[in-house]
């Protein structure tokens, strides 16, 4: 199967080129990596030009949504791993991430909270408010998933069709993740490390982001809710 490497990536010009150089080694010549820059302000799409990748840039910033949701448009491969350009995950673990695939599994997500935490690599606040929305979801949606927002995933891409995602920002982990829930998709976790960013800062919003995701959370819990008595009540008429 043909890998097809995802990185979104904004402002990241003192660590998209390390961890391009990282995929490279773990994927073979047939595989590709897109790097979708988002408008980035810095040099983070020259440097990723220089490594011989595809890079799709946008004018403007628009958000990780649209970035995940482009270079998934663009991967022509069998399985779309997607990773982060800022330097936290290991590319190393690519290969645990994609061997579920080949078992039967069509969604595996990086769970850091099976794997391990470096110094650093989590405030204390991110930490709670992630463990609240996996438990939200988990109680709204009956699921088991021990970390949601976890940004390093692979999936089958013949299993996104009829995903219809429309997050624009950092609230696409989620939908991606309570649409595999209702597609009934096999999902596994595997355990990865994450490490503290090298450089940079973060581009997460807390406030705005946790708001749009519980918006995001309530908006498919009750599509489910009206979907399901709709089915109910024709059943009831027929």
């Amino acid at each position: 199967m043909k890998l097809s490497v995802v990185i979104p990536a904004y402002n990241e010009e003192h660590n998209i080129g390390k961890v391009l150089d990282s995929v490279k080694q773990m994927i073979t010549a047939d595989d590709e990596i897109i790097v979708v820059d988002d408008g980035s302000t810095d040099k983070t799409a020259e440097v990723a030009e220089e490594k011989n990748v595809r890079v799709i840039r946008h004018i403007v910033n628009e958000g990780k949504g649209s970035c995940v949701k482009e270079g998934i448009a663009a991967a022509t491969g069998d399985i779309i791993v997607l990773i982060d350009g800022d330097g936290q995950d290991d590319p190393a673990e690519i290969p645990r991430l994609v061997l579920p695939i080949y078992w039967g599994a069509d969604f595996v997500i990086g769970s850091r909270w099976l794997g391990e935490f470096h110094e650093g690599a989590i405030s204390r606040l991110n930490f709670f408010v992630t463990v609240l929305i996996t438990e939200v979801i988990n109680l709204l949606f009956n699921s088991h998933i021990t970390d949601s927002q976890a940004g390093f995933r692979c999936l089958r891409r013949d299993k996104l069709k009829g995903f219809e995602l429309r997050s624009k920002e950092y609230e696409i982990e989620t939908e991606m993740v309570i649409k595999a829930i209702k597609h009934k998709l096999k999902i596994v976790e595997v355990p990865v490390k994450r490490f503290k960013r090298p450089q940079g800062e973060s581009k997460l919003r807390r406030l705005r982001q946790g708001v749009r995701i519980l918006r995001l959370i309530i908006r498919e819990r009750l599509f489910c809710a009206r979907t399901a008595w709709i089915t109910g009540s024709h059943t009831q008429r027929s």
